[in-house]
């Protein structure tokens, strides 16, 4: 097959939308089949997968996981975007606060949190997104919505002037707003707090020391090497489980059948996507159990 495919890992760069990266890579790799798992804000760097060719089909699964990242939270300062993007709104005459309360207020974060999506965000309301609105002067009702903190611990507290910065690393799930964080952890501890700097460390299971910089893409590109980079599909969503299909019904199960349980092995025994293999090791796509015990397909991927 001629046409790239895979996870390609890159290291977004301050002062691109995702978008811009995603444009990039398709004039770079002269090809368009090409989308990204998670948004980064312009100003926020770190770890954008790109799915390539066929592996667009596993962004869905792969979006869905756990993502980490270090920010940097000054406390004593807020803004109308939550970061130093924006306008400051408040200016605290005077932060005393110790590194132990600080700890301790990072430690209550830990587990399910409700957040309000900022109004300078990509959370749509009423047909339009709400990025859209806060650029014409209007604040609207937002739902709050529940995320998960897994990890979160403070890396270092300095002193910037009489306004202390807070690096901190969290482990938290798809949808996790980190500006609002910064936000919420200044609220409780009686301060205004804004964002000063993130970066996304990992997502889908990858980590930065696994991505190339899109000047590096273009140098594999041109030497041929890029292809050694990618992350196969199947490996990409590891975290569902493997099945192997009977040789006898594999051109079953590429035909898009439905299986029936006896020939997939192990027994799956929940419902739920599955990663599904020939006996040799071969891809053949996503399936699913259904209620029935027959194994649906999902996501067909015809060997090539």
């Amino acid at each position: 097959m001629s046409e790239l495919e895979g996870v390609l890992a890159v290291y977004k760069p301050a002062g691109f939308t995702s978008h811009d990266v995603v444009a990039k890579a398709r004039r770079m790799l002269g090809m368009k089949r090409i989308g990204h798992a998670g948004t980064l804000d312009p100003q926020v760097t770190g770890v954008l997968p790109l799915c390539l060719g066929r592996a667009t089909r596993i962004v869905e699964y792969i979006q869905e996981l756990p993502k980490e990242y270090i920010a940097t939270l000054r406390l004593g300062l807020s803004s109308d975007t939550e970061d130093l993007t924006g306008t400051i709104t408040e200016t605290a005459e005077d932060v005393r606060v110790t590194e132990e309360e600080v700890r301790r207020t990072l430690d209550s974060f830990q587990g399910i949190i409700s957040q309000t999506p900022p109004m300078y965000s990509a959370v749509k309301v009423g047909g339009k997104r709400l990025y859209e609105l806060a650029r014409e002067g209007k604040t609207v009702e937002r739902k709050s919505r529940e995320v998960e903190i897994y990890e979160i611990e403070m890396s270092e507290m300095v002193w910037n002037g009489r306004f202390p910065d807070i690096t901190f690393r969290v482990l938290c799930s798809k949808g996790t707003y980190i500006r609002t964080l910064c936000v919420d952890i200044g609220r409780a501890l009686s301060l205004p707090g804004v964002m000063v700097k993130l970066e996304r460390t990992m997502s889908a299971g990858i980590r930065a020391d696994r991505c190339l910089t899109l000047e590096e893409i273009g140098e594999r590109k041109a030497d041929g090497t890029l292809q050694e980079y990618l992350i196969p599909a199947d490996e990409a969503i590891s975290h569902l489980p493997a099945h192997n299909v009977a040789d006898e019904k594999k051109a079953a199960a590429l035909q898009g059948q439905r299986l029936a349980a006896r020939f997939v092995a192990p027994e799956v025994q929940v419902e739920g996507p599955i990663r599904l293999y020939d006996l040799q090791g071969g891809f053949l796509g996503i399936y699913e159990r259904e209620e029935t015990g027959s194994i649906a397909p999902v996501k067909v991927f015809a060997q090539v």
